[in-house]
């Protein structure tokens, strides 16, 4: 039963990554293409393809749900829009609410043509220097999308709050956002208020591999519901990231995980658990000074 306060929230949000490039099978390919010219491989389409079936399944209830619609944002890139061409081979016309083309979900800039040799150079000094906050010459820092990704998730909350997504009350309305690896994991981070730490234990998605944030009873989107905890712990997400994703699967919508160590412990080696413990040291500690 859905809560009247949450009628109008989309019942899932699916993170989809394209399917394989010319450039995931030869890095050469980029010193001669741009980077948003990069086309999908045979192989790209044919999973392509394979990830709509799946999609339609989960968005359909495996054809137990009978008002399932869908509405898809997509990077303007060639190979995330071929994706999305192929994953439409499995949704009729009428299911579909809309596309909408987003930049600020392209891949992560990592210069113009790329000398491969020089890029292998500095994605191994990225290893070092730590993937969040090493930009690219000429090109961006995951912290950088992260800033772009975040004014994305601002306009994407207007289009929620304005009920632009839902023509009819009765829509169950799904989200399916197709993208790129790295934007989508800052796009979790986001949402899920992950530290810089957790981000950097987080494994890239492959080739039109999705993940579904699903919609709980009391309103907050969890990754827990659809996904197992193996497959969370796969993805890179530490014990703690997995218990928060459970308790989101129940949580009331604006609620508060008190016991979300990164919200509060993680930054302190010791707090006090009370004023009078306080009073008490600050007391101790002038005793101290005085003798």
């Amino acid at each position: 039963m859905v809560h009247p306060e949450h009628k109008f929230l989309p019942k899932r949000i699916i993170l989809v990554r394209h399917g394989e490039s010319q450039g995931n099978l030869d890095g050469s390919a980029y010193t001669t293409t741009p980077d948003n010219k990069i086309p999908l491989t045979p192989q790209g389409l044919n999973q392509a393809r394979a990830a709509g079936e799946k999609i339609r399944r989960v968005i359909s209830d495996d054809g137990q749900s009978q008002n399932w619609k869908v509405y898809f944002y997509v990077s303007p890139y060639q190979r995330t829009r071929s994706t999305l061409c192929e994953i439409g081979r499995s949704i009729p016309k009428k299911r579909i609410i809309g596309v909408r083309e987003e930049c600020r979900i392209r891949e992560q800039d990592f210069g113009n043509f790329q000398v491969e040799e020089r890029m292998k150079a500095i994605k191994e000094t990225r290893e070092r220097f730590g993937r969040f906050f090493f930009r690219f010459p000429e090109g961006e820092s995951a912290a950088d999308v992260f800033d772009r990704v975040s004014s994305f998730l601002e306009s994407l909350w207007r289009d929620i709050d304005m009920n632009r997504l839902h023509r009819d009350s009765n829509d169950e309305v799904n989200l399916v956002i197709i993208s790129h690896g790295l934007a989508l994991r800052v796009f979790l981070m986001k949402w899920f208020k992950w530290t810089v730490e957790q981000f950097e234990y987080l494994n890239n998605l492959g080739n039109c591999e999705f993940r579904v944030m699903e919609l709980g009873q009391g309103g907050e989107y969890s990754l827990a519901i659809h996904h197992s905890e193996e497959e969370l712990q796969e993805w890179g997400l530490s014990p703690e990231v997995i218990s928060d994703q459970k308790w989101r699967a129940s949580a009331n919508r604006g609620d508060w995980n008190e016991k979300c160590p990164w919200y509060l412990d993680a930054f302190f080696d010791h707090l006090p658990d009370s004023d009078e413990e306080e009073d008490a040291r600050s007391h101790c500690n002038g005793s101290n000074l005085d003798a």
